[in-house]
């Protein structure tokens, strides 16, 4: 836990899931900046205020108690909005102090304030700007903040670009505050989001070369096939007949669609805890297998939502990055998550970077580990669910 202290109160905040041994703030200069500003200059939260990009909710924790009138928090990351919501309960906030949207629901109808903390990607951010456009008007306040790292040309373009004539603050404590004014009379043109791509004609899978693939904004990678993933394409199991297969951290689903083009009996379940993510890999394999093949499509912490001992396979790239923070937290709660969800027996594939040292987490937890392939940056290994 970790305390912010704002004009409007002090307030303990925790990232999701929460964990004692976790060093990582819930929030960052750049939010303490933005609070600040809005605090100093008065700024009338009345009306309708919309929170973009406030990954674990301290923005809208705080805003809460200053009694702005109709907060809405609109996020991509189901972590984020778990965190935001025992954040929120913990300042003794009712509960339908904020509305929590995801980046995937429309937005809302007419937004008076406009706060953004830059995520880190580009993408996320344009979709968002798009989305949102319309229903700012000549009287919104539109402040954005972040890491001076994180605020590029490019990010100040797409404000002023969508919204209007944009500049920025001195940096304080290595963040900075991005000012714009709307501009009713801009015509930022079409949404380029989601954005569609027909996978490379080496894609090294059978029934994937040429597919088009849609991507929502915010999904990893989403302009191209990684290197990751193909080098995992390349060595996926086969022979699986009616296995119970599981994407984990699915991204657009590319994975599974492997799986479910080349195994018609598999049952292919895709999990992420990013909506955007997981709306692109449900889109994609119903582009490509149609209504009548079964899958099931989560959203949720990892694959929690399914019952210990449940799952034949799976099948995992995981991230190497909580957020802006380089960690291994998220592997291994991926690599236990996967051993719950697995039957005795079941399997568990996992591609990462050589440097990462994933054997040996394996090993610790599930006793096991074997190398399935490797070239010079990538492995792929296999762990094996003892009874």
């Amino acid at each position: 836990m970790n305390r912010l202290s704002t004009s409007w109160g002090a307030f303990t905040l925790t990232r999701f899931p929460e964990d004692p041994r976790d060093q990582l703030r819930a929030w960052d200069a750049a939010d303490e900046y933005l609070l600040g500003h809005l605090a100093e200059t008065g700024t009338d939260l009345s009306g309708t205020v919309a929170v973009v990009g406030d990954r674990w909710g301290a923005l809208v924790t705080a805003l809460q108690a200053a009694g702005a009138g109709e907060l809405v928090q609109i996020s991509d990351s189901y972590l984020g909005s778990r965190a935001t919501r025992a954040n929120l309960a913990r300042a003794g906030a009712a509960p339908d102090a904020v509305r929590l949207l995801t980046t995937q629901d429309p937005p809302p109808a007419r937004v008076d304030v406009l706060l953004v903390h830059v995520p880190k990607s580009l993408g996320l951010l344009e979709d968002q700007l798009h989305r949102l456009a319309p229903a700012v008007h000549d009287g919104t306040v539109i402040v954005g903040t972040g890491m001076v790292k994180d605020i590029h040309t490019s990010t100040l373009k797409l404000f002023e670009r969508i919204l209007g004539p944009t500049r920025t603050s001195l940096a304080v404590k290595k963040a900075r505050l991005i000012h714009t004014t709307p501009d009713p009379a801009l015509t930022p043109g079409r949404n380029p989001w989601p954005y569609q791509y027909d996978l490379p004609a080496d894609t090294p899978a059978p029934g994937l070369p040429g597919l088009t693939v849609t991507n929502h904004a915010g999904v990893f990678c989403a302009d191209r096939l990684d290197i990751g993933t193909r080098f995992f394409l390349a060595n996926l199991p086969g022979d699986l007949g009616r296995a119970k297969v599981a994407d984990l951290g699915c991204g657009n689903g590319v994975v599974g669609l492997a799986i479910a083009l080349h195994e018609p009996e598999a049952q292919l379940v895709f999990a992420d805890e990013s909506y955007p993510a997981v709306a692109s890999a449900e889109e994609n394999f119903r582009a490509h297998l149609g209504e009548a093949r079964a899958a099931e499509f989560l959203v949720g912490d990892g694959l929690s939502d399914l019952p210990a001992g449940s799952v034949d396979l799976v099948l995992n790239n995981p991230p190497f990055h909580s957020h802006q923070a380089t960690t291994d937290r998220t592997s291994r709660r991926m690599f236990t998550d996967a051993r719950r969800a697995l039957r005795p027996g079941g399997e568990l594939w996992v591609i990462g970077n050589r440097h990462l040292g994933y054997h040996v987490t394996l090993r610790r937890i599930f006793g096991n580990s074997e190398l399935v392939a490797s070239d010079k940056k990538f492995v792929v290994l296999r762990a094996v669910r003892q009874a």
